[in-house]
């Protein structure tokens, strides 16, 4: 049993940390201490850390924390048969864990090492069922979703004394856990599944008043539709819709309800390609990836005039941004001619 602490890293040398350089940008690549068949980084604090998680040879999941000098730390709860790390904000990281009977269970942890762990009302006690936290922001609300006992999935939000409430969009058959992302404001962004199984967004604020919308030009057809990814400081959205022929196209929703379209140049216009937007910035950039024609992935950053800047990992099979930094730092997965993932920084 493993206990991890945010104050006492023990620090690790990566070998593929040294900065290299490239035309499209300088890159720092890294691998989880204990990685073996995939490291999957999930946020990027704009100090440079990073959470996510990594897996071992036993195929057996772990969180891990990265400091923006190379630094690593693993997590893992108490008890726990895996455990996954998704979301940070003042060195405090949540995510969640399995335990001995298969059930997920919500945890916060602390600088100091220790794990609070909750369950959301409602949560199933079934194999695969139980809760998961997504998000945490500053003030210490954690946002998150529980699946019941029909495995069907709701959102929750978890105040810092430890208050629960669940909420459900209207029209909502299942949200989409590990989406529901939170700002500062306390503003929770998610995905949901209508009865027709079409995407649509939602956006709860913190007084509980929940927002739904709909980008013009998204599917109505199963699969289709709104599929937001994450809220920045402003409340500006970003995400993907899913057209009627299946294709990809990016957006950006200001927090006023502005919403603007994009495709990045290079992406292919068959369906199941296109332009798939993460996060974005305080200026109002946004990263993400984007499918060509013949189904790779490669990394872009669109500025805040609509300027666009595309890249790859050196060596790498495929790209896929997730978070960027106020500094313009790009964070993110690339899959090597193994399919194996890594870790990436890239810097302009």
């Amino acid at each position: 049993m493993r206990r991890c602490s945010l104050l006492m890293f023990v620090v690790f040398a990566s070998l593929s940390s040294a900065p290299r350089l490239h035309a499209q940008g300088e890159f720092i690549t890294f691998d989880a201490p204990g990685a073996v068949l995939a490291t999957l980084p999930n946020q990027m604090t704009a100090a440079g850390t990073i959470v996510g998680n990594y897996v071992d040879a036993n195929f057996v999941t772990h969180g891990f924390v990265r400091t923006a000098h190379g630094e690593f730390a693993t997590i893992d709860a108490p008890g726990a048969l895996r455990t996954q790390a998704l979301g940070m904000t003042q060195a405090r990281i949540v995510g969640f864990y399995f335990d001995t009977n298969h059930v997920r269970r919500g945890y916060a942890l602390g600088p100091d090492g220790k794990f609070v762990t909750f369950d959301a009302p409602g949560a199933g006690t079934s194999r695969g069922e139980g809760t998961i936290a997504a998000a945490i922001n500053a003030a210490g609300t954690v946002s998150g979703a529980y699946i019941d006992a029909n495995f069907a999935s709701h959102g929750f939000v978890r105040s810092a004394d430890g208050r629960v409430a669940t909420f459900d969009p209207p029209g909502s058959v299942s949200v989409i856990p590990d989406t529901l992302g939170i700002n500062s404001a306390g503003t929770v962004v998610e995905q949901y599944f209508d009865a027709n199984s079409v995407g649509h967004a939602a956006l709860r604020a913190s007084d509980g008043m929940i927002t739904t919308f709909d980008v013009p030009g998204a599917g109505t057809g199963p699969g289709q539709g709104t599929f937001p990814e994450a809220i920045n400081v402003n409340g500006m959205v970003s995400g993907n819709y899913v057209d009627s022929n299946n294709v990809n196209h990016g957006f950006l929703r200001t927090a006023d309800g502005v919403i603007t379209t994009f495709d990045v140049l290079q992406a292919g216009t068959g369906a199941f390609q296109g332009t798939i937007p993460a996060g974005s910035n305080p200026s109002g950039a946004v990263t993400g990836q984007y499918f060509d024609s013949g189904f790779v992935s490669h990394g872009f950053v669109r500025a805040a005039d609509g300027t666009m800047v595309t890249f790859d990992v050196p060596g790498a099979s495929g790209t896929s941004p997730i978070s960027l930094s106020p500094s313009g730092a790009v964070m993110g997965s690339y899959s090597d001619s193994n399919f194996v993932s890594h870790g990436f920084v890239r810097t302009p």
